[in-house]
């Protein structure tokens, strides 16, 4: 081809004008869409205890999933009202396959209770929100409501939108109270008026009439949907032949579903609205039509409420973009810059044109894998970015090689890129095998990460391309004369820097590699203890060493448990508390420039708290910081069961740093001894936010009959269904009213469902007609109900989190728990049984994954190197160069002042494809110099002369690529941080030990080879 530029310049332009028009097609999102592996089975029970939804819905959807092929694990969660049951798939599973059997399986249950929903199942899958708007104001809730209603509807009417939810807000209904005394004049009882409500309030098709001049349909539409019109309807025509309507015995008014559910924000009461993106929407595309159309839709609001857009991650989005493409574009000029101190201007020039031409081309198949641009795949292309150009160098390098010798840029294209088809092929090669153990982590973490390796490897491949087939067809027919005096000045520099850079290779490097040579054992010696040295600081305990680097987030939040049943004043008041500290915190530093808003919610026993915060150049202080204030500044709050302070919620590394999920049949048990723990786990000085994770239900009155009931003819079901409906209500009716579910309940009024008394006193009606007390039919025991149940593979469980600080001593502090506490509570609690979850089962599934993974990836190495080999023996020579790449890794994690993490593990196995290449072209020449009759030591000599500038040149154009990530000081990079300086301090570290032990490593296998032979002819 490089006598045919014509086509290598079509490839080209194919590979460039086809990534740049994928870039307007390809998916955008900030981290990557994936399926949760997880199919949920929700069943709606209103009214029900965790017990009752545990004994009548939970078991029995348990025993019918338990036996369908595919499913990894089973967790359950009985709450006051629902059920869920999470179903989690084995890897490889169908989940298509799988939902259909589950719904089958559901579907043939016949037990569960009549009052429970119709099931739920779906495929989860994460749902990608861009917004919040927060609708707030001086006003009640039904007009704040009404305004977030209007908000919700005028922006799923545009195009490009198509999720929008409520955050916050209560569920609408249509509340029927009748009294008893007015039951009782009439004679009715509240289910009768639930179904004839249900019965007259209909809207049914009746067929159709065919007729001559044609169909005619027929429908009876008697159908209500506000309060007003429900009060309407006829129940029963008195002895006068008076007719009495619904409105003349019972209060009918529009409400909301009883809950202790009070949202605020800055103070006032808020209803918030939630936009997502779905499909091929990207957040910039919703975020800007979200802020072009809400004024318009926001304009006829009374003016005493307001609307702001909050939690924009649209914005995150384009801060992160930006940071990456800059990052990204700093690194080529830096690779640029280094090319052309080594190289002629022209070559360096052509050699980096081929990196955008690798990038672009790898957009045209991306869009094929599944991969879309997002935090990881453009971290991805940075990695990349300073290794690619490692083939295109190694070409261009050997071409100028030869135009040093006086070759003309035909000849030495041609020539110089045959000499290294070759090395440059394995070393794309292995370069591949490296990354791909990130393709096979399991669970979220390895589906977040396996974008790197899918990324890398498209840009490996066209980059391989480039380098053998454009590049040389560029250079070949590049013009020797320089027509300007500018062109003449660089060029004689380049000459003179190359000049004295030849002089310190043969005059510096040369001699001292000859020396190191020399003294081989010693060099290797010495090469081992340092390695031994640095292994030993972190696993000595020395640097600290986490599962994954936290990423702060732009909001800073708490949540606080408060006893379940507390009043709403209380919750109100511990609210208040932690606000006014939040202020506090804000006003002593920036006041605005530190935040943007609060959010603040009631939701029964929690009260959860968020504070948006500025971006992170606008605003004086981290979010880590202002969550450490506002923790100190509120205190311990008294009457709370337990109280978490988050800066990192929902980003990489967040959660909390220690969970413990305990399990055993026995409930009294299981809360002693996660009692226990959280005590035990509270006693290390480092440790915060301590969770039991069991906090008390709610009060419970258990009823049960009397032998005076059964005399009555009175059952068990027929009393729950009156005390059911006097006290939750008897739903007459469910149906659309707009885009909301609308629920109609008949129910006694407040006042008559407040206390016991009006339990005792409440009148059951009997078969006969009759009424009798509830307290004369049945004894009233007094008890407590759970909170909540969950359950996993079938035992009962509870789940003990905490958190760490400072984060590096997570490890020291899970080792600990691990040797000492819970050996100790398992001997205090037999048949107690513990699992680590949270961040610590998926990495625990992750690392173990991965290293098997790594094992054969270094495997698959060894046998690409030992093709072109042709031996065992010198693979393992250049796969020395990896645990040194470790050490440079280590290192440059302590000079940086970053924690070693999982993160940092796979930039060093990644690193191991890159530091091999450098030995492997070294070895390679050094063959080629034996085989023309060189010895040994003047080969290794000779190879290390003439290829350390393309060594070098490949590892300051690596660094070069990876230092504006390396030296990034935004806090939203620091996840990624640690594999670039792995990579970056791993190659430069390797480098140097290449040029010294490898040579040095080569002439001793030739010492043991040639102690061999005069062993045989000793022998002989």
């Amino acid at each position: 081809m490089a006598r045919n530029p014509v086509t290598a310049n079509l490839l080209m332009l194919v590979l460039l004008l086809g990534g740049l028009f994928m870039t307007t097609k390809i998916q955008q999102e900030v981290f990557p869409a994936f399926d949760l592996d997880t199919i949920s089975v929700r069943i709606a029970y209103p009214g029900a205890t965790p017990e009752e939804v545990e004994q009548g819905v939970v078991l029995a959807v348990e025993e019918a999933v338990r036996s369908l092929e595919g499913i990894k694990e089973v967790r359950s969660t009985a709450a006051e009202g629902s059920a869920t049951v999470s179903l989690e798939l084995l890897s490889g599973a169908d989940p298509q396959k799988l939902y259909q059997d589950v719904q089958q399986a559901v579907a043939r249950i016949t037990t569960l209770p009549a009052e429970t929903e119709r099931p739920q199942i779906a495929i989860d899958v994460h749902k990608h929100a861009v917004l919040d708007i927060q609708v707030f104001g001086d006003a009640d809730e039904d007009a704040l409501f009404r305004a977030a209603q209007r908000v919700r509807e005028g922006l799923l009417q545009q195009p490009g939108i198509t999720q929008v939810d409520f955050l916050g807000a209560r569920a609408q209904e249509v509340h029927v109270e009748i009294p008893e005394a007015a039951l009782r004049a009439h004679g009715l009882t509240l289910a009768g008026v639930a179904q004839s409500v249900r019965a007259l309030a209909v809207d049914r098709a009746g067929g159709s009439l065919e007729t001559r001049g044609g169909k005619i349909l027929l429908r009876v539409n008697e159908r209500r949907q506000w309060a007003r019109e429900f009060a309407t309807l006829p129940l029963v025509t008195g002895a006068g032949g008076v007719l009495l309507r619904l409105g003349d015995v019972a209060s009918v008014r529009e409400g909301f579903a009883d809950s202790n559910r009070v949202a605020t924000f800055d103070g006032k009461r808020a209803i918030g609205v939630g936009v997502s993106r779905v499909g091929d929407q990207t957040p910039l595309g919703v975020a800007d039509t979200v802020r072009a159309t809400l004024p318009s839709i926001t304009a006829g609001l009374p003016p005493q409420i307001q609307v702001e857009i909050q939690n924009d991650r649209s914005r995150i989005y384009l801060e992160r973009l930006s940071l990456l493409l800059k990052n990204g574009f700093m690194g080529l000029m830096l690779v640029l810059l280094f090319l052309s101190l080594f190289l002629e201007f022209k070559l360096a020039f052509w050699v980096t044109v081929g990196i955008p031409t690798s990038f672009l081309g790898a957009l045209l198949f991306l869009p094929g894998m599944d991969v879309s641009i997002n935090m990881i795949s453009l971290f991805a292309f940075i990695i990349a970015l300073g290794i690619v150009v490692d083939d295109a160098i190694i070409a261009g390098e050997n071409i100028y090689e030869y135009r040093q010798r006086g070759m003309g840029f035909l000849e030495a294209s041609i020539r110089g890129a045959r000499d290294i088809s070759v090395p440059i092929g394995f070393s794309i090669l292995t370069n591949i095998i490296a990354f791909l153990p990130m393709l096979f982590i399991p669970g979220t973490f390895g589906k977040i990460w396996s974008v790197i390796p899918l990324v890398v490897s498209t840009v490996f491949l066209i980059s391989w391309v480039e380098a053998l087939f454009i590049l040389p067809a560029h250079l070949a027919h590049v013009r020797d004369k320089r027509t300007t005096r500018w062109g003449e000045a660089l060029h004689s520099r380049q000459q003179r820097f190359s000049l004295a850079f030849r002089h310190f290779v043969e005059d510096v490097y040369g001699p001292f590699l000859r020396r190191a040579v020399d003294h081989r054992y010693f060099t290797v010696t010495c090469a081992i203890a340092l390695l031994a040295v640095v292994a030993a600081i972190p696993l000595g305990g020395h640097m600290g060493i986490i599962l994954m680097p936290k990423v702060e987030s732009d909001s800073a939040d708490t949540t606080v448990t408060l006893p379940v049943g507390a009043p709403l004043a209380q919750a109100e008041a511990v609210r208040d508390r932690l606000l006014a500290a939040l202020n506090k915190v804000i006003a002593e530093n920036g006041g605005e420039r530190l935040s943007s808003g609060v959010f603040a919610l009631i939701d029964e026993n929690k009260v959860s708290i968020r504070a948006y915060l500025r971006p992170p150049g606008e605003r004086p202080i981290s979010t880590a910081e202002v969550a450490r204030l506002w923790r100190r500044a509120t205190g311990v709050i008294p009457g709370t069961e337990s109280s978490r302070y988050e800066s990192d919620r929902g980003g990489p590394g967040g959660g909390a740093s220690i969970s413990v999920e305990l399990s055993h049949n026995d409930v009294a048990m299981l809360d002693r001894a996660s009692s226990v723990l959280a005590e035990r786990l509270a006693q290390f000085s480092n440790v915060k936010d301590v969770d039991d994770g069991f906090t008390p239900g709610k009060k419970q009155f258990d009823f049960r009959l009397t032998a005076e009931a059964r005399s009555l003819g009175l059952t068990a079901s027929e009393i729950g269904s009156q005390i059911r409906a006097a006290f939750y209500g008897a739903e007459a009716l469910r149906q659309q009213r707009g885009n909301d579910e609308v629920k109609v309940l008949v129910r006694l009024p407040e006042i008559e469902r407040q206390h016991l008394s009006d339990v005792e006193q409440m009148l059951i009606r009997t078969p006969t007609g009759g009424d009798v007390p509830l307290a004369q039919i049945a004894m009233i025991e007094p008890g407590r109900a759970f909170t909540s149940i969950n359950r996993r593979n079938g035992r009962r469980t509870v789940t003990v989190t905490a958190d760490v600080e400072p984060i590096d001593e997570t490890a020291r502090v899970l080792a600990a728990v691990k040797d000492e506490v819970l050996p100790q509570l398992l001997r205090d609690y037999p048949g107690l049984a513990y699992s680590f979850e949270g961040r610590q089962a998926s990495m625990r599934d992750a690392v173990n994954s991965f290293f098997v993974s790594v094992s054969l990836a270094l495997v698959i190495i060894f046998a690409l190197l030992a093709v072109p080999f042709r031996s065992y023996v010198q693979p393992a020579i250049v796969m020395t160069a990896i645990p040194f790449g470790a050490v440079g890794a280590i290192l440059g994690h302590l000079l940086m002042g970053y924690n070693l993490s999982m993160i940092s593990v796979m930039g060093m196995i990644a690193l191991g494809g890159v530091v091999v290449n450098d030995a492997l072209v070294m070895i390679d020449y050094a063959n080629r110099r034996r085989a023309e009759g060189m010895s040994a030591f003047d080969a290794m000599i000779a190879a290390g002369v003439r290829r350390f500038r393309p060594i070098l040149l490949t590892t300051v154009t690596t660094f070069g690529g990876l230092a504006p990530m390396i030296f990034e000081t935004s806090r939203q990079a620091r996840f990624m941080i640690p594999m670039a300086i792995s990579l970056g301090y791993g190659i430069v570290f390797a480098t140097a030990i290449t040029l010294v032990l490898v040579p040095s490593l080569y002439v001793i296998v030739d010492d043991v080879q040639r102690l061999r032979e005069r062993g045989a002819d000793a022998e002989s």
